[in-house]
């Protein structure tokens, strides 16, 4: 069987459980020529479990308008807000604080990000969050 050949690759941010044909995702990859209607079932199936949550996806579309595709963790600064429940992060960054993360939580946010970061341990990616953190306004206990 000949390999396919990789035409494109998007990115994009979509709710968990609620991709449509309807732009954004109709926008986006209408274009390409790949069937919205299946792609937009197959990504509600995989994500109907992370519902509320918004999540980047990789999409790889193929010369023959086939595609795959890969659900990456949710972004950083939409879990510190679901965690610490903010609409929004501080507009003044660091030097504005906005809410107060517990060590538990910044762990919890670290272990389902560690797929996504570059850290070797949860050690490592907390470190990671808690910059992010950081610059959203959002205190992390026990840190100055």
């Amino acid at each position: 069987m000949a390999q396919k050949e990789l035409v494109k690759k998007i990115k994009l941010q979509i709710p968990a459980g609620k991709a449509t044909p309807a732009p954004p995702v109709g926008t986006v990859l209408g274009p390409v020529g790949i069937n919205l209607g299946d792609f937009c079932t197959k990504y509600n199936e995989q994500t109907r479990d992370k519902m509320g949550d918004v999540l980047p996806v990789e999409i790889s579309v193929y010369s023959d308008k086939s595609f795959d595709f890969i659900i990456k963790t949710p972004p950083t600064p939409f879990l510190i807000k679901k965690y610490t429940k903010v609409k929004k992060g501080a507009s003044r960054g660091a030097s504005e604080t906005v809410a107060t993360l517990t060590k538990d939580q910044l762990k919890e946010i670290a272990e389902i990000k560690l797929p996504d970061l570059n850290a070797y341990d949860v050690e490592g990616a907390m470190k990671i969050v808690a910059g992010t953190a950081k610059n959203m306004g959002v205190k992390v206990e026990g840190e100055e």
